[in-house]
């Protein structure tokens, strides 16, 4: 029943987006900040409590929820979890948001909302850049991820992937604030990542035109970042495009040294980005194909 969720669950995000309701993800960014107010300690124990309480509660909850639509008859049981699956996945969202870039009258603001890096002195260049990096990165935190575990384990572990993801993105940062109290929710947001990264680096390399250089650069390239998972999709990108992705960029007003993925055979431009996103078709054709499989096997 698990593959029959995820494909009707990923059906639905591709023909309506974004559903017209408040998203799972805002209480759990409220559950975040009300906790990190009231019980904030830069020490291991504090951000530990945080992740402890916020996947206990987000468990029971959805646990809660399943059983609930499960007493529905099984036709009906099947689209209500499709329909609240659907809110993990941002296929649609994902790529609107990046390709936004491309019509923003200010693309440094618009690209602002994407990323965590300074934006105000990039040059063009840096602004198509971080923008294809996000496209890539992301493919596997809101698609391939939640779709991952949706498909093995149901909508349970769709919530409580999508609470270490959105934990990560607040709380996950080696400042000086988040060192100590994000590093639980940044290590366990690397375990969850580790294969679905990976698969959407594959899943890259399938699609690309040139898969002998998309394979090669996600090889030589992907374990270069910081991240252990973050540098699979974003070399295989580059490889795919011919480009280089990666390379020094500020956070939180300090420069940080970042190796360059990819090979520069074309420059990195509008055009670029436009490419990049249209591999979107190929992407969801290759997903349902194998949701289908899941199901047909199943």
């Amino acid at each position: 029943m698990f593959f029959e969720v995820a494909l009707l669950a990923y059906s639905i995000d591709l023909l309506f987006g974004e559903l017209p309701c408040k998203h799972p993800v805002i209480f759990m960014g409220d559950f975040i900040s009300a906790f990190e107010r009231r019980f904030y300690h830069n020490n291991l124990a504090s951000g530990a409590a945080l992740v402890f309480s916020l996947l206990v509660i987000t468990a029971l909850i959805s646990i809660g929820l399943v059983m609930l639509i499960n007493l529905l008859p099984s036709v009906l049981s099947i689209l209500v979890l499709a329909i609240c699956a659907s809110t993990g996945l941002a296929m649609n969202m994902l790529h609107s948001s990046v390709a936004s870039i491309l019509t923003a009258e200010q693309p440094k603001l618009a690209l602002s909302y994407l990323v965590s890096r300074d934006t105000e002195t990039m040059s063009d260049e840096d602004i198509y850049k971080a923008a294809l990096e996000t496209w890539a990165e992301n493919l596997s935190d809101g698609v391939i991820a939640p779709l991952f575990y949706l498909a093995l384990f149901g909508l349970p572990a769709v919530a409580i992937y999508k609470a270490i993801n959105t934990m990560d993105s607040m709380i996950g940062y080696k400042t000086q604030r988040y060192f100590y109290f994000g590093k639980t929710a940044a290590l366990l947001d690397d375990v969850a990542n580790y294969i679905p990264a990976r698969l959407t680096a594959l899943l890259i390399v399938l699609i690309a035109d040139n898969k002998q250089r998309a394979w090669q650069c996600m090889k030589r390239d992907g374990y270069k970042l910081e991240s252990p998972n973050a540098g699979y999709p974003i070399a295989a990108m580059a490889g795919a495009l011919g480009v280089a992705l990666g390379g020094n960029a500020i956070y939180h007003g300090q420069l940080k040294a970042k190796p360059s993925l990819g090979i520069a055979i074309h420059a990195v431009n509008r055009q670029t980005l436009v490419q990049a996103l249209a591999l979107k078709t190929r992407i969801n054709f290759i997903v349902l194909c194998l949701l289908i499989i899941g199901v047909v096997v199943s």
